[in-house]
């Protein structure tokens, strides 16, 4: 009977992204010969994750609220929305500190071989969150794999089509690198973008 709940804690941490048997199975083992208390708080946590936090009405982010606290900000300039594919990627925008507009959280981009479509991204939802009235340039910031690059450029064509200003992160050399170290297509995409 151990074997099958052990076996079952073993599976449920292969969910996690990156975790396969052999880790998922040290994470078991270590939380429950070294750490049991913190298997209980970890258990804890995501029960009570799983059964408060929801999606935020308007930019379908992570929040406990019907509205984000994003959202809700007054101080926000609504002029201004950010496309990203998760409400990971966009915690790291707001890590930044840079930006102080609104988001739209697409939870998740095209990908036609996984059977993900426009549909599936909420298209339509911000087609009509773009379309309120407030909004005049939408930043792209889907990441630059070729899923999201496809994301990017069909949310350019719709939105575009709508009338408003559409531009897309801009690509290059990051901060504090050396040129003979950054990959050729880095390098190849910072001449291209260069302003």
């Amino acid at each position: 009977m151990a074997d099958l709940v052990l076996d079952g804690l073993v599976d449920a941490l292969r969910c996690l992204p990156g975790v396969g048997q052999k880790s998922a199975q040290r994470m078991a083992y270590h939380l429950l010969q070294h750490d049991r208390e913190a298997a209980l708080k970890l258990a804890q946590a995501l029960q009570a994750a799983v059964t408060d936090i929801g999606h935020c009405e308007r930019c379908h982010t992570f929040s406990r609220a019907p509205v984000c606290d994003v959202c809700a900000d007054a101080g926000r300039d609504r002029r201004l929305l950010c496309v990203v594919e998760t409400p990971a990627d966009q915690a790291a925008l707001e890590r930044t500190g840079s930006y102080k507009g609104q988001y739209f959280v697409l939870l998740g981009r095209l990908s036609p071989l996984d059977g993900v479509g426009v549909h599936d991204i909420g298209l339509s939802s911000l087609v009509a969150r773009a379309s309120d009235g407030w909004v005049e340039e939408v930043i792209l910031a889907t990441n630059f794999t070729a899923e999201g690059e496809a994301t990017a450029h069909i949310l350019n064509e719709q939105l575009r089509a709508l009338g408003l200003k559409v531009t897309r992160l801009a690509r290059g050399v990051p901060v504090g690198s050396e040129l003979e170290y950054v990959d050729l297509g880095t390098i190849a995409h910072a001449f291209m973008d260069r302003r």
